[in-house]
């Protein structure tokens, strides 16, 4: 080489160009994490499904302690208004979702409690539906999901949710547990 020339081209011989693509990208991922950490508090000040049954719970609770408390019996359906449609099912029994542990079941027999404006020939027809809905959704649940009082409750809500899916006239109003096992 001769004197003069060097390897590089004078000043820090960093392109500055690199420096610019590096600030931007700096930039767009802080935006992309504000953003995301903004979607995330959203969220998270929405109630859940579980905040809401336990809602539920409370107010049911409170109904029973006010009856008890005026000397009346703690009956959670009003009579005047109980003129639904009910269904037997036979008992269920589904595996519920595996973990480390061994093979759990669990078997279920409910009655199910439908508006006066359901059509018995509707459900009556759809039982292998209904019954079909109700494994899936058992065959979902771990042991520990349905142990608790919460998860019972929490998993009528689930059942009523499935069946008035499909549904055409009339609803599913309440799911009665008339035997409960897990083993």
């Amino acid at each position: 080489m001769a004197e003069g020339e060097s390897g590089s081209t004078g000043g820090s011989g960093r392109n500055p160009l690199v420096a610019i693509v590096l600030i931007l990208n700096v930039i767009v991922m802080g935006a992309i994490g504000f953003f995301q950490f903004k979607i995330h508090t959203k969220i998270s000040k929405e109630p859940s499904v579980q905040d809401v049954v336990k809602a539920q719970m409370k107010e049911v609770i409170a109904q029973v302690e006010a009856q008890q408390a005026k000397g009346e019996s703690a009956i959670f359906v009003d009579k005047k208004k109980d003129n639904g449609n009910l269904l037997n099912l036979d008992p269920i029994t589904a595996n519920l979702a595996q973990g480390d542990g061994p093979r759990r079941y669990v078997r279920v027999a409910a009655v199910l409690k439908f508006s006066p404006e359901s059509k018995k020939e509707e459900y009556e027809i759809r039982t292998a539906q209904i019954r079909d809905a109700i494994i899936s959704i058992l065959n979902a649940k771990r042991p520990e999901d349905l142990s608790k009082v919460e998860g019972k409750l929490y998993l009528k809500q689930e059942i009523k949710a499935a069946i008035n899916a499909f549904l055409v006239e009339g609803t599913l109003d309440d799911v009665y547990y008339t035997n409960f096992n897990i083993n």
